[in-house]
C-alpha cells in the first residue's frame, strides 16, 4: 500500500489526511483478492485448535506431539516473515504471493489426505512457511497498491478487520467442520480458495519490487530467522512446561543473544535485511511495540475467556466458540471505522484511543457474567482492532516503496510473535494462585495492565516532533 521517500528517524506520525479519495474498479478487485488470501492465512492461524484431540485419535499422535501441531506451524510462519518480507521486495511480491498461496494449496492437500503423523507434520510446517511469504507479500502488495493516505487507510482497516475475524472464524470454523465432516476438512478448505486466489490474482495484481536488486544479506538472515525461531520455541514451551523448563530458559537465551547480536550484524552489512536506520525510526520501533501489545494481549484474553466459559461456566467447546462470535463482530466494526477516525485524527491517536477502549473492556472482564462477557468483548474488539489498524499505518507510513516488504515483514513478524506470546504469559500468571477463577480474574487485571502500557508508550513516544 507508493509510499513517499523515507523519512528520518525521527519523522512524525502522519498528521490528520485529507477526505478520502473514491477506489476504481481495479482497486476494488486487488483489494477483494488480496483480502480474501489474509482471511485464509488468518483461519489457519486458529483453525486447528479444536480439531486437535480427534486428529490424536485419528493419526495416532502421542499427548506431548499434538501441541507440535501448533508450534510448527507457529515457529515456521513467526521465524521466517521477516525473511521472506525481504526476499519479497528483492525479486518480486507478486511472484512471492503466488508461489506462497501454490504451496500453502499443496501442503493444505497434503494434511487433509495425511494418514500418519509425519506426513501431516510436515504439511504443518510448510502451511507455516507458506504463510510467512504470503503474509508479507500481500501486505505489501497492498500497501504499494494504494497511495499513503486515506485509500492505504481504508484497504489497511478493512484487512485488519478480516485478519482479526478470520482468527475468531477459525476457531468457531474448525468445530463445526469437525463436528459435522471430519478434521481433514479443517486442511482441505484452503484448496478452493487458494485455487480460486491462484485463477484470478495474475490478471489483477501487478508486479511490485524495485528497478535495482540488492544482494541478501545471508548474516542478517541467518541471526534474525534463528533468533524468532528460538523465541517462539521459547515461548511455546515455557507455555507447555513452565518457565523453569530448561529447554525454555536456553531457547530464550538463544533468541535474546542473537536478536541483540542482529542490529550489530546489520551494521556491518553493505546490503542490510533492515537497514539500521530503519530500527532508528520511532513509527517504527514504538509502532510495532504498540503491535505486539494489541496482538499479544486480545489472543491471550480469547485463552482466558475460553477457560472462563468452559471451565467455570461449563460451556461445551462448540459454545464457548460461537460465544466468540461477537468478538468478531467487534473487530468487523472496528475494522470499517478505523479509516474514518484515522482521517479525523490521527495513527497516533487511534493507538491511544483503541487501547484505551481495549483496556476498560478488559477491564470488566475480571468476574464477568456472561452477558458482560459478550458486552465486553465485542466493545474490547473494536478498541482493539482500532489500535492494530493505527499499528499498521504507524509502522508503514514513511518509508519508500522498495522497503514496503519489509516494513510489512516487521508488522507481520510483530503480529505472529504478539499471537504466540500472549497465552504462555497469560498462562504463568494463571498458576500463581490455587483457585482457576482467581487466576483468570489475576491474568485479566495483568492483561489490562499491559493494554495500559502500550498507550503509555504510544502516547510518550509518538509525539510529533
Amino acid at each position: 500500500m507508493a509510499a513517499p521517500a523515507a523519512a528520518p528517524a525521527t519523522a512524525p506520525v502522519a498528521a490528520p489526511s485529507a477526505p478520502a479519495a473514491r477506489m476504481d474498479g481495479r482497486m476494488r478487485l486487488v483489494l477483494v483478492v488480496l483480502l480474501v488470501a489474509q482471511f485464509m492465512l488468518a483461519v489457519d492461524f486458529s483453525i486447528l485448535n479444536v480439531a486437535l484431540p480427534v486428529i490424536g485419535e485419528g493419526l495416532g499422535f502421542s499427548l506431548g506431539g499434538l501441541q507440535w501441531i501448533a508450534t510448527s506451524f507457529a515457529l515456521a510462519a513467526a521465524g521466517f516473515t521477516l525473511l521472506f518480507g525481504r526476499i519479497a521486495d528483492l525479486v518480486g511480491r507478486r511472484r512471492i504471493f503466488l508461489g506462497g498461496l501454490a504451496v500453502l494449496g499443496a501442503a493444505s492437500l497434503a494434511g487433509g489426505l495425511a494418514t500418519g503423523p509425519e506426513v501431516l507434520m510436515a504439511a504443518r510446517v510448510v502451511q507455516g512457511l507458506a504463510t510467512a511469504a504470503v503474509t508479507p507479500a500481500g501486505l505489501s502488495l497492498l500497501t504499494s497498491s494504494f497511495p499513503e493516505g486515506p485509500l492505504r487507510d481504508r484497504a489497511l482497516g478493512l484487512n485488519g478487520a478480516l485478519m482479526s475475524a478470520g482468527f475468531t472464524t477459525g476457531a468457531i470454523l474448525g468445530g463445526v467442520l469437525t463436528d459435522l465432516l471430519s478434521w481433514r476438512w479443517a486442511f482441505l478448505v484452503n484448496v478452493p480458495v487458494a485455487l480460486a486466489v491462484l485463477l484470478v490474482a495474475p490478471a489483477v495484481l501487478k508486479e511490485s519490487r524495485p528497478a535495482e536488486r540488492s544482494r541478501l544479506d545471508v548474516p542478517g538472515a541467518v541471526t534474525v530467522t534463528g533468533g524468532l525461531l528460538a523465541l517462539v520455541h521459547g515461548l511455546t514451551t515455557a507455555g507447555e512446561r513452565g518457565w523453569t523448563d530448561p529447554t525454555a530458559l536456553v531457547a530464550l537465551a538463544a533468541a535474546a543473544v542473537l536478536l541483540t547480536a542482529f542490529p550489530l550484524v546489520e551494521r556491518r552489512s553493505a546490503a542490510p535485511l533492515v537497514p539500521v536506520r530503519v530500527l532508528r525510526r520511532r513509527t517504527v520501533v514504538w509502532g510495532n511495540l504498540a503491535g505486539l501489545v494489541a496482538f499479544a494481549t486480545e489472543t491471550s484474553l480469547v485463552f482466558l475467556m475460553t477457560l472462563h466459559l468452559q471451565d467455570v461456566l461449563g460451556f461445551s467447546a462448540l459454545a464457548a466458540g460461537l460465544s466468540f462470535g461477537v468478538l468478531g463482530a467487534g473487530t468487523v466494526l472496528g475494522g470499517l471505522l478505523a479509516p474514518r477516525f484515522l482521517g479525523r485524527f490521527s495513527a497516533r491517536t487511534a493507538l491511544i484511543a483503541g487501547g484505551l477502549l481495549q483496556a476498560a473492556a478488559t477491564l470488566v472482564l475480571v468476574e464477568p457474567s456472561y452477558g458482560l462477557l459478550l458486552a465486553a468483548t465485542f466493545a474490547g474488539g473494536v478498541g482493539n482492532m482500532l489500535a492494530i489498524v493505527g499499528f499498521m499505518v504507524t509502522a508503514t507510513s514513511g518509508l519508500p516503496d522498495a522497503e514496503q516488504g519489509m516494513a510489512t515483514g516487521i508488522a507481520t513478524m510483530t503480529q505472529q510473535i504478539g499471537i504466540t506470546l500472549g497465552t504462555p504469559v497469560m498462562s504463568a500468571v494463571l498458576v500463581t494462585t490455587e483457585s482457576l477463577p482467581g487466576g483468570i480474574s489475576r491474568a485479566v487485571l495483568v492483561n489490562a495492565a499491559l493494554v495500559l502500557a502500550g498507550v503509555l508508550a504510544s502516547a510518550l513516544f509518538l509525539r510529533r516532533r
